[in-house]
């Protein structure tokens, strides 16, 4: 039985602890920004797909939900069935095979779904430079509490992009940009195990993983891909690393599956940065290996197919012109 002293140190411990842990106001107005919002429109696809098989199936044939319809061209074959790849076909104007798009009106082209963004005091504008990340100075940029990565792994496959070797992936400077917080890092292929080795070397421990289950157009899972040798691919990996002593951050609330499309080759699901939202809201946040258009308020995008340099913070502008003054 401790002592009445132990005791006393133990309760006022538990009391300073709980003191130092109660969410803030402003975590609270943060956190209540997660609650359902019952103006949101949302309209489920129909799982029959097409308005002809719907009907039967609808009663008053009034279904609400979305339908595609048939893209019929001269050259289109409907005995040969529908196209794979479907609307990520390369050679859609050629393309036999059966094509698809929304059945609605006034809609030509498929809805581009609007990412929802937990918007935490004022974010700065998308920020970007374009550059080569293997020799760029990261000190430039100081730190972040999130790091999102998904490097051109040498997968040993033909890829339409230049990858990087195992060794170039280990030796990259992931360190300066963050004392604490977090990086999601895609793997892909045999890149799983050197993605979990450069964690190590990079200074993380590996507490997670997030699974992205591809879909196509239909709305159902993608059985035939580009990707895979013994099996097809029909879905991809991010390893979930941390570093250190992460601040105010939301536990708990996200899961670690996310069912998307798929699009444009190499292209995640923007899904991604509502959850990383919710995880850390209202922190600087870095995203490495990106294109133009994963350009967003709030992050810094570091790639060489993007447009040019775009820096709004005012600090770090300074810094990288006294680094690269050309």
């Amino acid at each position: 039985m401790p002592s009445f002293r132990n005791a006393s140190v133990a309760k006022s411990g538990k009391e300073l602890h709980a003191v130092i842990h109660k969410p803030s106001a402003r975590l609270g107005l943060i956190n209540e920004r997660f609650q359902h919002r019952e103006d949101i429109k949302f309209r489920e696809f129909c799982p029959w797909g097409l308005k002809a098989d719907c009907a039967p199936h609808s009663g008053d044939g009034d279904c609400k939900m979305l339908h595609f319809r048939r893209i019929i061209k001269p050259h289109t074959d409907l005995s040969l069935g529908d196209c794979s790849y479907l609307n990520t076909c390369h050679r859609m104007e050629q393309c036999k095979y059966v094509h698809y798009e929304l059945d609605e009106p006034g809609v030509e082209i498929d809805i581009e779904r609007a990412v929802p963004v937990l918007p935490v005091g004022s974010p700065l504008p998308a920020q970007w430079i374009q550059c080569d990340v293997r020799n760029f100075d990261f000190s430039v940029l100081g730190k972040f509490a999130v790091i999102m990565a998904d490097p051109p792994w040498d997968i040993h496959m033909n890829l339409p992009y230049g990858t990087m070797t195992d060794d170039e992936m280990r030796a990259m400077p992931i360190a300066r940009l963050q004392d604490d917080g977090f990086i999601f890092l895609w793997v892909t292929g045999r890149a799983m195990e050197l993605g979990r080795e450069c964690l190590a070397i990079w200074g993380y421990k590996r507490v997670d993983e997030l699974v992205w289950v591809k879909i196509m157009q239909l709305q159902k899972l993608i059985r035939t891909g580009r990707t895979g040798h013994w099996l097809n691919h029909s879905k991809e990996h991010c390893l979930i690393g941390v570093k250190g002593d992460p601040a105010a951050h939301n536990p708990g609330i996200n899961t670690d599956v996310l069912v998307a499309e798929v699009r444009e080759t190499s292209r995640k699901p923007d899904e991604v940065y509502g959850l990383i939202d919710r995880l850390s809201p209202g922190t600087r946040k870095i995203e490495i290996f990106g294109r133009q258009h994963n350009a967003r308020p709030g992050w810094t995008t570091l790639g060489n197919q993007l447009e040019g340099v775009r820096m709004c913070d005012p600090a770090v502008l300074q810094r990288y012109n006294a680094r690269y003054p050309s």
